[in-house]
């Protein structure tokens, strides 16, 4: 019987790979993808970026009203994280296991996290760009929308995995709802929430890029104003300092990171 499980175990993978080949081949006849003519495109390809996508003292004299735009960018993606982050809280507590006030909270909160998570933040630019037009508010609530369900799923996540014997032990005293959250499912949870905010803040930082592209907003609305006019090597200069400033906030979030974990 062993040995028929270990012969069958180690047919598993082959027959996998082989059905990830067929469909992966399937679907470059469906869309007309030929990967050989994909390859042969990007020496031509780099030859372009390194023959037109360089700074010059011309594009210089433009940085200043980049990184305004850059700042708006990344103080929105913080924004929208934060005031995500405290309506993120309230559902996690409210759809956790471990702190539910009743079912129907609890599966509301659930809803709520799985319904704006599985929509895409582009997605979301694009249906409240219909509602609210080209400006801040669409790419702040596009920005929020997502991350509340992402941060909501992991808020009850974390939750979840906080001691219940604590929580336990508060109840058996006689302590209210409010204290056993203050006392007990907080402080055990907070280290790994912060860690998910800052996760979600770098992630927006990069959302947001595209996201200002869509609502004529913040560093993408830039990029794509240079972009159109053809002006590459103003368009080298914005994706320079977009990649700077991902980097700096990497680090910094990693370093935060290190503390609190």
């Amino acid at each position: 019987m062993n040995d028929k499980k270990m012969r069958q175990s180690r047919w598993i993978p082959m027959i996998s790979l082989i059905i990830i080949i067929v469909i992966t081949y399937a679907s470059a006849t469906i869309t007309e993808f030929n990967f050989i003519e994909g390859l042969a495109t990007i020496p031509q390809a780099l030859s372009w970026i390194v023959a037109n996508l360089f700074i010059t003292q011309e594009s210089l004299e433009k940085l200043p009203t980049i990184l305004v735009k850059l700042n708006e960018t990344i103080f929105m993606s913080i924004a929208a994280t934060t005031l995500a982050a405290v309506v993120s809280l309230f559902l996690g507590l409210m759809g956790s296991k471990t702190t539910k006030v009743n079912n129907v909270f609890s599966v509301i909160a659930r809803f709520i996290a799985s319904f704006s998570r599985n929509i895409p933040v582009v997605a979301w630019s694009l249906i409240l760009l219909i509602s609210f037009g080209q400006n801040s508010i669409t790419g702040f609530l596009a920005l929020f929308v997502g991350t509340l369900g992402f941060l909501t799923r992991a808020f009850i996540e974390s939750i979840d995995e906080a001691s219940v014997s604590s929580v336990e032990a508060l109840r058996a005293t006689g302590a209210n709802y409010f204290h056993i959250v203050n006392k007990a499912v907080i402080p055990q949870s907070l280290p790994q929430m912060l860690s998910w905010i800052l996760f979600m803040i770098e992630t927006n930082i990069r959302s947001a890029t595209l996201v200002g592209i869509l609502t004529g907003t913040g560093i993408g609305y830039v990029f794509d104003l240079y972009y159109k006019t053809l002006n590459y090597n103003a368009v080298a200069l914005v994706t320079f300092t977009i990649v700077i400033a991902v980097i700096v906030i990497d680090l910094i979030s990693n370093r935060i990171r290190k503390v609190i974990l």
